[in-house]
């Protein structure tokens, strides 16, 4: 059987991080077989933030590329070179900062410090693909003007997390196949050692 670890935690009032749960239920006669991390963006956005491009310029080495100065609400703005053609001065854009790791389609990489053609970057302005926030590549994403520079990405797309827990039932628990009673839902259940009986909304 599986369940959802937020749908859990609608019935069961505890602030456990999922890894706990699976060891409680375990412990209870619930064998947890399995623990899956599940996001609705891969990453999570996590290291994505607003910036505004400050200043926009030719890439003296290239024909197509841009070193940008972008606002990320640091001390110091950040010096990015930019392929897309879109790129300008004034806009609002998502920013990868360092060390943030990105999935664009199944290729994975993590965005570093270096130099391109000679000109120093640290960072990169996205496109919506390589945010999983949509399919078009042909620029970078420009945000409204009233996004806050240095707010998450995922304060303005918000990510879905979960865990998927996975119960190897033994033929002598089916009455955790049971789902908890619409009435359940409305009551507050406190946190407990044992949860095997608020699965199913019963008393402890």
């Amino acid at each position: 059987m599986k369940i959802s670890y937020n749908w859990l935690k609608q019935y069961v009032n505890c602030d456990y991080p999922a890894e706990k749960v699976s060891e409680l239920l375990t412990s209870t006669g619930l064998e947890v077989e399995d623990l899956e991390r599940f996001e609705s963006v891969k990453g999570a956005l996590k290291g994505v933030v607003v910036g505004k491009v400050l200043t926009c310029i030719d890439h003296p080495n290239s024909d197509h590329l841009h070193i940008t100065t972008v606002d990320v609400g640091g001390e110091e703005p950040l010096h990015i070179v930019c392929g897309a053609p879109n790129v300008a001065a004034g806009q609002k854009v998502l920013v990868a900062t360092i060390n943030t790791e990105l999935w664009i389609g199944d290729e994975h990489i993590t965005i570093k410090k270096g130099k391109i053609r000679g000109e120093v970057s640290e960072g990169m302005i996205c496109a919506e693909d390589e945010l999983q926030l949509g399919t078009s590549h042909e620029g970078i994403m420009v945000l409204p003007d009233d996004y806050e520079v240095g707010k998450p990405a995922s304060f303005y797309f918000p990510v879905e997390e979960d865990y998927t827990i996975e119960i190897g039932l033994t033929a002598n628990r089916s009455d955790a196949t049971s789902r908890p009673q619409p009435a359940r839902e409305h009551h507050e259940i406190p946190p407990h050692p044992s949860l095997g009986g608020r699965l199913q909304g019963g008393e402890p």
